[in-house]
């Protein structure tokens, strides 16, 4: 690893003014060239560690970059995950301020609410649906500390910034109809994303690794290398299904998931 633990707590320190100040800072990938996936989730856990220092609590986690074209798109051949905290949670309907954000996007997702703990390894989707109390309509609002661009050399950001930056992780919208998955087939949830009542985004949540419920699958496996267990009372967010919608101060945001209701959200004007 080319990032010690004191460098970790800097940089997470770093994120953690960016997210209050709402300004930028330099790329992680820019200031350590030889940067691994390893250093950037030590980076996301020291940034983890220092949220619950300041009380913070963990009510879940995300999955993110579940697309092949993602994937593709940042040269990496597997998801990656960061950490729902306490405070990123708002009600269907509610206005999420704009100045909590820096450039917020909008991404559809069904999230998995459990019942029972999940620990890998070995973990498969009828574990997923055994662990599972409901699943219901989601909306992630994801932000990036980092520049998405560097205003000095031109680079973009790359996914060991995205990870760095609690896998670009701000907020969550719950809404619609929760159901149990004996109720629904899962992988033909779809969703109509719309703002300002123009549609945005359409998707079908088998775009998330054939099954939304393998996202799930990957990160209950994944996190049991570190020693983390999925627990009941979690929100699982299994992965998009459509692009990322910017948004803008006044945007309102409606996601119709049909059969499982729907969801709206407004992002508040800035003073």
């Amino acid at each position: 690893m080319s990032i010690d633990q004191e460098s970790a707590h800097h940089i997470a320190t770093q994120l953690e003014q960016s997210e209050r100040s709402r300004q930028h800072i330099t790329q992680l990938s820019t200031a350590y060239p030889q940067l691994s996936i390893a250093d950037a989730y030590a980076v996301q856990q020291a940034w983890v560690a220092l949220k619950m220092s300041q009380g913070r609590s963990i009510e879940g986690h995300k999955v993110g970059l579940t697309s092949k074209a993602m994937q593709l798109a940042f040269g990496i051949d597997e998801p990656d995950y960061g950490v729902l905290f306490d405070d990123m949670f708002y009600e269907d309907g509610a206005v999420l301020p704009m100045e909590d954000f820096i450039v917020p996007q909008v991404e559809v997702e069904l999230a998995f609410v459990l019942k029972s703990d999940l620990k890998g390894p070995n973990v498969r989707i009828t574990d997923v649906y055994a662990a599972t109390d409901y699943v219901m309509p989601a909306l992630e609002i994801i932000d990036a500390r980092f520049y998405p661009v560097c205003p000095e050399t031109g680079t973009a950001r790359k996914v060991f910034d995205t990870i760095a930056d609690n896998a670009a992780c701000a907020g969550v919208v719950l809404g619609g109809r929760p159901a149990k998955l004996s109720e629904v087939d899962a992988r033909w949830v779809g969703c109509v994303l719309s703002r300002n009542g123009q549609i945005e985004e359409t998707g079908l949540a088998a775009g998330v690794m054939n099954h939304p419920a393998n996202g799930v699958v990957w990160l209950a496996n994944k996190l049991a290398e570190h020693g983390v267990t999925l627990r009941a009372g979690q929100v699982i967010l299994s992965g998009s299904f459509t692009r990322p919608s910017p948004a803008q101060p006044g945007d309102v945001f409606h996601a119709d998931y049909g059969s499982l209701g729907s969801i709206q959200c407004r992002f508040g004007c800035l003073d």
